[in-house]
């Protein structure tokens, strides 16, 4: 529906921003390493073996049992650094461009790390719950992107942002009208898509973890960015 470009919200206290770059880069190592020039079936195995498979975390029999590589819980990480095609390491990238860079500004280095990881697990914790039985494994940087969102949607309810609306038309609106519309638009695609292949409870889970601790922080991190 739209992509954003641009929002021009100055960072106030880090001078860049390392930890976003450091994990856009990481992603794009990991999509050349695993995914780009590797075909269908070797993608298939990564994605089952570091993604996420609820069936496997709940317990539930599923055709990838004796091919998990890594423990089973340590897959709430790694798959947050996988991505199915270009265009889903593009999209996840470009959101986290846009918004994430005054999150970090907001909580530092360090904890903006632990924030990015703690709203990833959260997203991929939703989606468990709510398809506790499946195999299809869940691979994506977006429930970790969703939380700082809306985290951004908390801090900067005001800003301003350029998005391109239909792929073709440029605006420039408010980032709680930006970001808001964009979580209504996962809840609205959740309950009317028949056959919905985006992990939608990911990016809910997210958006809402992302909102509700920054919330529970939010005047101290005012305070830090002298807002």
């Amino acid at each position: 529906m739209f992509v954003p470009l641009y929002d021009g919200t100055p960072l106030r206290v880090i001078r860049f921003q390392y930890v976003t770059i450091a994990i856009i880069l990481a992603n794009v190592a990991v999509y050349l390493a695993t995914g780009a020039f590797t075909s269908d079936r070797v993608i298939g195995a990564i994605a089952t073996g570091y993604g996420v498979v609820p069936g496997e975390l709940t317990g539930n029999p599923t055709p990838w049992h004796a091919m998990m590589p890594i423990p089973r819980p340590l897959t709430l990480v790694t798959y947050m650094f996988l991505h199915a095609g270009w265009w889903h390491l593009i999209g996840n990238m470009l959101f986290l461009w846009v918004f994430a860079d005054n999150i970090e500004d907001a909580y530092g280095y360090g904890a903006f790390a632990l924030f990015y990881l703690f709203c990833g697990i959260a997203g991929a914790l939703t989606h468990v719950l709510m398809a506790p039985v499946s195999a299809d494994p869940l691979i994506g940087a977006s429930g970790a992107v969703s939380g700082v969102l809306g985290a951004y949607a908390v801090l900067f309810p005001r800003a301003r942002v350029w998005i391109l609306l239909f792929m073709r038309l440029p605006l420039r609106i408010g980032a709680i009208w930006v970001l808001g519309g964009w979580f209504l638009l996962q809840v609205f695609t959740l309950f009317t898509a028949a056959d919905m292949q985006v992990a939608l409870w990911a990016h809910i889970g997210g958006f809402v973890t992302g909102s509700l601790v920054t919330l529970a922080l939010r005047q101290r991190l005012l305070i830090r960015i002298g807002d």
